[in-house]
């Protein structure tokens, strides 16, 4: 009996702390502190070049993706970790600057903090290395903490810089209790197949759907075959973005109906974090834009992200809902 009442007990006070949660949005994954040099061109093998100017910016595609939706008008809940350095008391600051809940981000003692050094040419190809320091370190425990906020979501959103294992327990969790999971296979690395049975929504660019089914999208017809493929994987909807191509999905319920839509042309400045403000985007209009079709999502989530990539920076040239036209929103 006492063992019962320890139970109830137990469930009554999640279900308060779940009353109190005001969260459309829950994200799994990284945070990093970029560091971005502009530079002429990228370096040969061996090369030394002379660069043009640096910045110092927040990262992380999850920290990227969470606060594109929280600019956008979402509430959002991240967990995540980061290293006992000045970097991750900014990034702490950072989420909360943006509204975002962070009382699931934990703070990992001795370890630095993620990083990115980045190099980004005139054109705006940019090249990446992550180093993950504290992301490596989230623990499936520290997501099962954080069960009351993802059970009320209505996203959950992950990506690939935290283990893998923490990525599908978090899913698993999240389709447990019925939450909207998007996947974005970023950066790109080979996923056993339980992960697509967990998986409503994958999000993937053309590299990543390479490493991930051998197959290279450079047309429809290759689309459509990458996109069959996570189909019979288990997967609901699969969206390939093509960079300034835009985007091609489909939905395992019409398979037949594989639907391209462009990207706005812009002149691009830097489009390190593109993909990343279409996932935030995309995740905002499921959670907060449930009357819409999924296709007019995609396309206004397609048209945000090709608009951040105007300006230099990632998570700072996002822009907000109200420096974007109304149209988007309505």
């Amino acid at each position: 009996l006492l063992h019962s009442s320890k139970k109830t007990y137990s469930k009554l006070v999640h279900f308060r702390l779940a009353l109190k949660m005001d969260i459309n949005i829950t994200v799994v994954g990284s945070c990093n502190t970029d560091f971005i040099s502009y530079v002429p061109r990228m370096p040969s093998l061996g090369e030394t070049i002379v660069g043009d100017r640096f910045e110092v910016g927040f990262g992380g595609k999850g920290a990227n993706q969470c606060v594109m939706s929280a600019k956008l008008g979402a509430k959002v809940g991240m967990v995540a970790k980061v290293g006992d350095d000045l970097f991750g008391s900014q990034t702490i600051a950072n989420f909360k600057s943006h509204q975002v809940d962070t009382k699931f981000v934990s703070v990992a003692e001795g370890t630095s903090s993620g990083v990115a050094p980045i190099c980004v040419t005139p054109g705006g190809e940019n090249t990446i290395v992550i180093i993950p320091g504290a992301n490596s370190l989230l623990t499936t425990g520290e997501v099962d903490k954080a069960t009351d906020m993802i059970r009320v979501s209505k996203v959950l959103l992950c990506q690939l810089e935290i283990p893998p294992a923490v990525t599908l327990h978090a899913l698993k969790l999240a389709r447990s209790n019925k939450v909207i999971t998007v996947l974005n296979t970023a950066p790109a690395a080979v996923l056993t197949n339980e992960f697509y049975l967990y998986t409503d929504i994958l999000c993937m660019n053309e590299t990543e759907c390479k490493t991930l089914c051998d197959i290279l999208p450079s047309d429809k017809d290759e689309c459509n075959k990458a996109i069959q493929h996570f189909f019979k994987l288990g997967v609901a909807c699969v969206v390939i973005t093509l960079g300034e191509a835009g985007v091609v999905y489909g939905e395992k319920e019409s398979p037949e109906k594989i639907i391209s839509i462009p990207a706005l042309a812009v002149k691009a400045v830097d489009t390190a974090g593109a993909g990343d403000a279409f996932v935030g985007a995309l995740a905002y209009f499921l959670a907060c834009r449930e009357e819409l079709l999924l296709g007019d999502k995609i396309r206004r989530s397609t048209q945000i992200a090709s608009l951040s990539v105007k300006r230099s920076g990632t998570q700072k040239r996002y822009q907000t809902r109200d420096a974007l036209s109304s149209e988007l929103f309505k």
